[in-house]
């Protein structure tokens, strides 16, 4: 496959993934991984594995975050995927907090085999703390 074909289709695979973190919708998200998965963010840094405990987390951070939105900054090939620079949107009480990310991304059989993601979580928890006191 050539690089452009690649990364055009790795890009609409991202956007596609990206969107379906939007909505509350946990199964469709999960659809985008392999049963074995591994999944590894700030909110849990040893990471999870597989359906079963993606399923749990996702079903609660959709739920409390049905509106906000993921889109693709910058994309970039790997030998097993793709690294995505991401923006994303999540609003909080009256304002909506602009956040910037990575993700690196490895995809065996068309699904996320390895999704690791990397970003600054400390100015979202001030804001929802302070939403609470």
């Amino acid at each position: 496959m050539k690089a452009i074909e690649m990364k055009t289709e790795l890009q609409s695979f991202a956007d596609k993934w990206l969107a379906a973190w939007t909505g509350n919708n946990p199964a469709l998200l999960l659809d985008f991984y392999t049963a074995d998965a591994f999944y590894l963010d700030p909110a849990n840094p040893k990471g999870l594995k597989g359906h079963e405990q993606l399923l749990m987390y996702f079903e609660k951070l959709l739920k409390r975050n049905p509106n906000w939105k993921w889109t693709a900054a910058e994309l970039f090939p790997t030998e097993k995927g793709f690294t995505l620079k991401w923006k994303a949107e999540i609003p909080i009480v009256e304002e909506t907090l602009i956040m910037n990310g990575l993700d690196i991304v490895e995809i065996t059989n068309e699904k996320i085999s390895r999704n690791e993601v990397y970003f600054d979580r400390y100015d979202w928890i001030m804001k929802l703390t302070n939403k609470h006191q």
